[in-house]
């Protein structure tokens, strides 16, 4: 669609970044924190982990200065949940309060409004090996650290996010680190952690609107249009399976309270529907989140099944697997540029997923990731001229602004990431940040910050309400 006049973005839009605890924080195990299935988990060869990352830990004051530099209206990060109980449950750990205390303390001294996530694949180690979201007791457990989040961060937090990309934990659980790759027995139980984070969910997204009464509390997934391979029927049906599948199951629960149709008939199918107890579904019912977040990098495109292991093939650069035998196989779409990390880049999929999303549930929209990885190179006089990062952020934010003239209710964007972190599956070499940080792999040199060309671009974009990109 094309339009004479474009509209501006609305004049309170929450212009920001994002970040997460175990990719940026460090002092993994400093001040009482425990240690979480990330710390736990194996690392790719030649790859940072995650004990130091960015140091955020200590140079929290510094980091968000340069925030307030670019002209932050928000910033998204997230909580350790091993910061506030190492064991999961239990006892309070005072210190990791009072980090987060101060962190929020100072965001709101320079005027960034705390977008707070409150579980972002990081699950306590103890909980973990008690079955982690396996055992239905994780459930009460993450309502309780909701609780204690709502007492002591409530008074001054309006945004929380519950689960940072739940569909991509249950689809792509084994790339991620976050559960063992044991072929197709691991569907089944797969599908009942949905279910019992669904629960999770539910509860504390009813406890924030109780306790919380001026808030705003909603989900986080990552959500991407698919694309039919063709105009043939076959590959548009099994476009339309994979949205149900990767999409809806999960914002369908959450905005609807209800499975959806389609992906409850894909694991009747495949046998992993969950065991559902008597109470749940009413529980799951009436959460009613006043806003949907979510993470897009770029789209997928896919073709009819062949109904054999050929469906099933890895894309990009994170060894996740597209493809489900008898439901749909992924397909290349030669329409699309490539990141040097093999992700499609899509800034039109990007108004398309932004309109899907409005026009199936109608509520506030807020962009919590969005992002290029590449490998900036740092130049003599402290230089990093990243000019393929605003490219790719002023493509997606033209998008953004065309989707607000369709109709969309946008309030904000938080590409990925306010500083550089550690990737999950590339360590220190893939950055996404505005803010180079000054270490290697395993030179941790002196973590130094140092403004990329994207960080003066930013922030003029914001200072101009996206006026000037």
């Amino acid at each position: 669609m094309y339009h004479k006049t474009i509209k501006p973005f609305p004049k309170d839009f929450l212009w920001g970044a994002s970040t997460s605890a175990y990719q940026v924080e460090g002092a993994w195990n400093e001040d009482g924190k425990g240690p979480s299935v990330m710390d736990m988990g194996n690392h790719p060869k030649n790859t940072a982990d995650f004990k130091v990352t960015s140091d955020h830990y200590h140079h929290y004051k510094e980091d968000i200065a340069l925030l307030a530099e670019m002209g932050f209206k928000v910033y998204r990060f997230s909580i350790a949940w091993t910061r506030i109980f190492p064991n999961g449950t239990g006892e309070v750990n005072q210190n990791g309060i009072e980090f987060y205390n101060n962190l929020i303390n100072e965001l709101l001294a320079h005027n960034i409004e705390p977008i707070i996530t409150m579980y972002h694949f990081d699950l306590p180690q103890a909980l973990q090996l008690k079955g982690g979201w396996s055992n239905r007791e994780t459930i009460d457990a993450f309502e309780n650290y909701g609780r204690t989040l709502f007492i002591n961060y409530g008074d001054r937090v309006k945004y929380w996010l519950t689960i940072n990309e739940q569909n991509m934990m249950i689809l792509h659980g084994s790339a991620l680190g976050i559960v063992a790759s044991d072929g197709e027995s691991i569907q089944k139980k797969l599908y009942q952690q949905n279910h019992h984070m669904l629960l999770a969910q539910a509860k504390v997204m009813k406890l924030c609107h109780k306790m919380c009464p001026n808030a705003k509390i909603g989900p986080a997934p990552n959500i991407s249009s698919i694309y039919p391979a063709s105009s043939k029927p076959e590959d548009v049906l099994a476009a339309n399976n994979w949205s149900s599948i990767r999409n809806w199951l999960y914002l369908d629960m959450a905005v609807l309270g209800r499975y959806n149709t389609v992906a409850w008939s894909f694991m009747e199918e495949k046998g992993c529907t969950p065991t559902i107890e008597s109470g749940d579904m009413e529980s799951l019912s009436g959460a009613k989140p006043d806003f949907i977040a979510f993470n897009y990098y770029c789209t997928a495109t896919v073709a009819e099944s062949e109904n054999d292991a050929t469906d099933k093939s890895s894309t990009g650069d994170q060894q996740i697997v597209l493809g489900e035998p008898g439901i749909y196989r992924g397909a290349i779409n030669s329409n699309l540029s490539k990141t040097e990390f093999g992700w499609d880049i899509d800034p039109v999929g990007f108004r398309l997923t932004l309109r899907e999303l409005n026009e199936r549930y109608n509520l506030p929209l807020l962009v919590t990731e969005n992002g290029l990885g590449a490998f900036d190179k740092l130049e003599e006089g402290n230089v990093v001229n990243d000019d393929y990062r605003i490219d790719f952020l002023r493509k997606h934010i033209e998008q953004a602004q065309l989707a607000i003239t369709d109709g969309v209710k946008l309030i904000g964007y938080c590409p990925w990431s306010a500083i550089d972190l550690v990737s999950t599956h590339q360590g220190f070499q893939k950055r996404y940040g505005f803010v180079y940080v000054n270490r290697d792999e395993f030179d941790l040199k002196d973590l130094g910050r140092i403004r990329k060309k994207s960080f003066y671009w930013y922030k003029n974009v914001i200072s101009t309400n996206g006026g000037e990109l």
